[in-house]
């Protein structure tokens, strides 16, 4: 299986299961996996989902036919499920880095803020429980 087979699905109604998801879907090809994602404290649909199918010209058909759609009584957006990479992070932060928090992406607490010319100070992505991020003194450099 690629990515390419791999599509999103947003705008769920709340109580739309994997169940519901593969019937709709499964006319349009063999699927090998459905996910709801669900919150972790309270195991509630967060609204949206990932459907992997067997073949990435299925997904690309279902992904032509089906979005726009109504289920259950929501329209429902079906686009490419591809990881994406960058992102921002967090509180105080922004779409590619910044702030302290769990965002996506590198940046987190400290994001570049600690940066010097030529003098040998600390210059790094700052500290990131993100997914992508460098961590505590990741990517960081020193320059003399």
């Amino acid at each position: 299986m690629t990515e390419e087979a791999k599509l999103f699905v947003g705008g769920l109604n709340f109580d739309t299961d994997e169940q519901a998801l593969e019937d709709v879907f499964s006319k349009y090809g063999q699927i090998a996996e459905v996910r709801v994602i669900k919150d972790k404290d309270t195991m509630t649909s967060r609204g949206f989902g990932f459907i992997t199918f067997e073949n990435p010209d299925d997904a690309y058909d279902a992904m032509e036919a089906m979005n726009g759609q109504s289920l259950d009584g929501r329209q429902i957006r079906v686009d490419h499920g591809k990881k994406k990479s960058g992102g921002g992070g967090g509180y105080g932060g922004s779409r590619g880095g910044g702030g302290y928090g769990r965002g996506r992406g590198s940046g987190g607490y400290g994001s570049r803020q600690y940066e010097t010319r030529g003098d040998g100070y600390y210059r790094g992505d700052g500290y990131s429980r993100g997914r992508g991020g460098g961590g505590y003194g990741g990517r960081s450099s020193y320059s003399q």
